[in-house]
């Protein structure tokens, strides 16, 4: 039986209806830029949040690069993020004329270890970036108190957790920015790019709100050179629709999850940690196990879908040679990026597909 890792056409064949009739509708408006879908969304992500605003952008990783210029991140500056996560948490730190400074992650979540953040501050240290990875909220707490104490901006790479908790609050609505994507394959994806900032500060809102239109406040009257960046409304219209839907399908992949933790029990499986101060929403499902390279040859044989999330820590990439990182520098992250696999967890897998999953990852690494 091949089991997709994810399969798109289903979640949108369940409200075909509804979606049509949503992206219908911005036609009929043609408010094709910044129409009103796009500020109901704003107001819904920020209230799920517990912030008081939020700003739609083009894309996840054009949240966090315009989070970061908002605070007059650039040339000469370092941001402290994990070693451990998509490319886009240091990249756009780089593309700032910033120095990304890379933090080891712990071994139970995947997530920036923040016992070990407070040793790669220095004078030049502008802010965090902690990345919330898979699903889970990194432990927000002793960070907090780590980035008051030097008077750091903390901006939440929230990508992979819309909706996540943490200790009562959720997962971007609790540093100085959350920032979300909704490309395709998350939790709540659009039809194409996407994304968001939520912040609870006035002022930072009005930075970003110029900043994502070329810099502008008024019309061809640039303040700063901005960029381009903005939630179209039709991909809001197909957000807004899922939106209606986000807690039943994170139901469903926190079910699967745990059959999936019931079934791996008691094998050489690690399965993922779910930590009492986190709601883990399972944006993927990641095992570590030994005989990952003989795991993934019997999955690819039986058409079951899996990928690496993610395969070179930052540390050893070649663009970043020239940070003078070495082989051994992280090895927790190293560790990860040689043993994790991530197998299907999407919300409309079936109960026979997902006991089919089992049965071969079983039989390969139990």
């Amino acid at each position: 039986m091949a089991v997709p890792l994810l399969d798109m056409r289903r979640q949108y064949r369940a409200i075909k209806a509804e979606m049509d009739k949503a992206v219908l509708a911005v036609f009929e408006h043609g408010l094709f830029i910044l129409g009103p879908e796009v500020k109901e969304l704003e107001e819904k992500i920020a209230r799920l949040c517990g912030s008081a605003h939020g700003i739609g952008v083009a894309s996840g990783t054009d949240a966090l690069l315009i989070a970061l210029r908002a605070v007059g991140v650039g040339p000469g500056d370092e941001v402290i993020t994990s070693d451990y996560s998509f490319f886009a948490s240091a990249g756009v730190i780089s593309r700032l004329g910033a120095r990304p400074v890379f933090v080891d992650i712990e071994a139970d979540t995947y997530n920036i270890d923040p016992l070990k953040i407070e040793k790669a501050i220095n004078k030049k240290t502008k802010a965090i970036l902690p990345v919330h990875l898979f699903g889970q909220v990194a432990d927000m707490d002793p960070l907090l108190q780590i980035a008051k104490k030097h008077n750091l901006i903390v901006i939440e790479d929230a990508a992979q957790a819309i909706g996540a908790g943490y200790k009562g609050k959720k997962a971007g609505g609790i540093g100085h920015f959350g920032c979300f994507s909704f490309y395709p394959s998350k939790n709540l994806g659009g039809a194409g790019d996407g994304g968001m900032i939520v912040t609870s500060d006035k002022d930072y809102c009005e930075k970003v709100q110029i900043l994502r239109l070329h810099g502008w406040r008024k019309k061809y009257r640039p303040e700063v050179v901005g960029y381009n960046s903005r939630l179209d409304t039709l991909q809001a219209a197909v957000l807004l629709v899922k939106f209606k839907y986000l807690d039943q399908q994170t139901e469903m992949r926190r079910k699967h999850a745990q059959k999936y933790d019931k079934a791996f029990a008691g094998t050489r499986i690690k399965t993922p940690t779910a930590k009492d101060y986190a709601f883990h929403i399972y944006n993927q499902y990641t095992i570590d196990v030994a005989n990952r390279d003989d795991l993934m040859r019997v999955l690819q044989e039986k058409q079951i879908g899996h990928d690496i999330y993610y395969p070179v820590p930052f540390h050893l990439l070649e663009c970043y040679k020239d940070l003078a990182y070495k082989k051994g520098d992280f090895p927790v992250s190293e560790k990860a990026a040689e043993s994790v696999v991530s197998i299907p967890v999407y919300p409309e897998m079936t109960e026979a597909e997902q006991d089919e999953v089992i049965a071969v990852v079983k039989s390969v690494s139990a």
